[in-house]
């Protein structure tokens, strides 16, 4: 099941809008909230591939078995993924999303 929950980071109405998205209107601003939705799951999915392929490389190098350092390392590198794309997205995100809300309204 995928968690969502990090979307109301970029539903909410503290987001940041472009000017050419608030000229819109209101289905412009509900279409580009989708695109900046769809980027910060993107961003969170490529997020979790580098967390993950990081933590491959690393191997078990400690080999202390202290699981209490495991756990809270484990803890930080799950949130890291969905802390960094609402940071992102809040921030306006990468240009994505525009460039998604550009296509997706010439298209229609």
């Amino acid at each position: 099941m995928s968690d969502i929950s990090g979307l109301a980071s970029v539903t909410g109405a503290g987001t940041a809008l472009p000017a050419d998205v608030r000229k819109a209107g209101k289905d412009g601003e509900d279409t580009y909230r989708a695109a900046l939705g769809f980027e910060r799951t993107l961003l969170e999915q490529l997020t979790k591939t580098m967390t993950k392929d990081m933590a491959g490389e690393g191997g078990d190098d400690s080999g202390d078995g202290d699981s209490g350092a495991s756990a809270a390392t484990s803890a930080y590198n799950d949130m890291l993924p969905s802390t960094l794309a609402d940071a992102v997205t809040g921030a306006g995100g990468l240009g994505l999303a525009h460039d998604l809300w550009l296509k997706m309204r010439s298209g229609s």
